[in-house]
């Protein structure tokens, strides 16, 4: 049986040692449920002059999300391997006056295959969605592909 709260501890924790600026972000996992991954940062060590999250902060918190979604998966399918953001792109829609709380949910289907695919060729390509919200209403909209590879590649 798969301990998710620890596998999120693991995976803030490696946050917060290999990439400082998540520290420096305040990233922390908000939540992980086998399917969906939250993260939260607070809005005032990632506000802008306007008191709003700054748009960087926005993005680093999304390409964060999805990096961590993947690193889940592929921790939940006994696979390790390095994970790079391959492909971006990103919608700002609407200002976020509060903490950035982003969501990931995973695609079985689209994990699966990827999963098949690393374990054939030692390098797989999964493309997801990362949003903000702000209220009741889409924030932020961001689309990633990460590609994994194994170590020995």
């Amino acid at each position: 049986m798969i301990d998710r709260s620890a596998l999120a501890m693991e995976l803030e924790e490696t946050w917060h040692r290999e990439i400082p600026l998540a520290a420096a972000m305040g990233v922390v996992v908000d939540g992980y449920d086998g399917h969906t991954l939250t993260v939260r940062a607070p809005l005032d060590a990632n506000r802008n002059v306007h008191g709003t999250a700054f748009a960087g902060s926005l993005y680093s918190t999304c390409v964060l999300t999805g990096w961590g979604a993947t690193w889940l998966a592929w921790r939940e399918n006994d696979l390790t391997g390095q994970i790079v953001v391959a492909d971006s792109t990103i919608q700002y829609r609407k200002a976020v006056a509060g903490d950035l709380v982003c969501r990931c949910t995973l695609n079985a289907e689209a994990v699966a295959a990827a999963v098949q695919e690393f374990r054939a060729s030692g390098r797989a390509k999964l493309a997801l969605s990362c949003a903000v919200d702000a209220g009741d209403r889409r924030a932020v909209t961001f689309m990633g592909t990460y590609v994994a590879q194994a170590a020995h590649h």
